[in-house]
């Protein structure tokens, strides 16, 4: 999951980077924060639902 999260955000990092006409560079820094676990309701409380929330900073050239 954390790794699908990393993925995700480097697709949205090169999306910025080439709408702006950049370049994407390296992580210049990354957190991990909220990871939950919880049901998905109420009437199915064996089937979860996993929420992964990860900051990822990247430099940018021109």
């Amino acid at each position: 999951m954390v790794e699908e999260a990393t993925m995700k955000a480097r697709e949205v990092a090169k999306k910025f980077a080439k709408d702006s006409n950049s370049s994407l560079g390296k992580i210049k820094g990354a957190t991990q924060g909220q990871f939950s676990i919880s049901p998905r309701d109420r009437h199915n409380p064996h089937i979860k639902k996993i929420r992964v929330v990860s900051t990822v900073e990247y430099y940018f050239s021109d």
